[in-house]
């Protein structure tokens, strides 16, 4: 993938202007993957090589632990959405809302328009016409309406529990992790190694994009070897003779 992306990011900058910024955008996340394949080297240290392994254990421990925060995250986003604003339309705002703001939550960003007396008018849109979040509904003075008695002890549940219990859950998760790696530790460094080295001994040398004629010509030679190979003679075996 990141070598089809250089390919065509060269292709983007090499073209007329209105491409260049698409061809950086594509350099940059290829700039990313490459300098994360730099990992590899480390695989052949024998202290650095299972924290490898340890790390590629606990992403999956993330991606298991995500199912979990997205019920929390969802369940508190859509109430939160549906009590604070009405007729939100605007699909990258209700993303906002439901997923993104719910999420840096976790990270301690507290949301700042659960509050009635501190709500700042200026920051917001009644029309949705502009680029800023809908306005909270109004009741008949003017004021929020949403009860505050709801909101806020809804946020204190839904950070109480993603911050300690969901997070401490992961730490554990993390911590079982490491446990597992470090009890074969040699083992591990020795599998790994094993397979670095048969990887790139197996890989070719010839660099994207021109590594398709060497692809081609070994399905050619795979092709010819089995059209054009020659059956063996078949030498027949003289009957020994018998003593007699």
């Amino acid at each position: 993938i990141s070598n089809h992306g250089l390919f065509y990011g060269t292709r983007l900058r090499s073209s007329n202007e209105s491409s260049w910024y698409s061809g950086r955008v594509i350099f940059c996340l290829d700039y990313i993957i490459f300098t994360l394949r730099l990992i590899h080297i480390f695989t052949v240290s024998r202290n650095l090589g299972p924290k490898i392994i340890m790390l590629q254990r606990m992403m999956i421990d993330v991606f298991f632990f995500l199912f979990l925060f997205g019920v929390w995250v969802v369940a508190f986003g859509v109430a939160r959405q549906g009590i604070l604003r009405k007729n939100e339309y605007r699909w990258e705002w209700i993303f906002r809302s439901v997923i993104y703001e719910p999420y840096l939550a976790m990270f301690g960003q507290y949301p700042d328009d659960i509050d009635g007396t501190t709500y700042n008018f200026d920051r917001c849109t009644f029309s949705g016409n502009e680029s800023k979040p809908l306005c909270v509904e109004l009741d008949a003075n003017n004021h929020p309406r949403f009860p505050e008695w709801i909101t806020i002890p809804l946020v204190c549940i839904y950070m109480l529990s993603t911050n300690i219990l969901l997070v401490n859950l992961l730490v554990a998760m993390f911590g079982y992790t490491v446990g597992s790696v470090q009890e074969n530790n040699d083992q591990v460094w020795k599998f790994q190694r094993y397979f670095l080295v048969q990887e790139y001994g197996s890989r070719l040398t010839i660099p994207f994009p021109f590594v398709i004629f060497a692809y081609i010509y070994m399905v050619m030679k795979k092709c010819f070897k089995c059209f054009c190979k020659k059956e063996l003679p078949s030498h027949s075996v003289s009957p020994s003779l018998s003593p007699s």
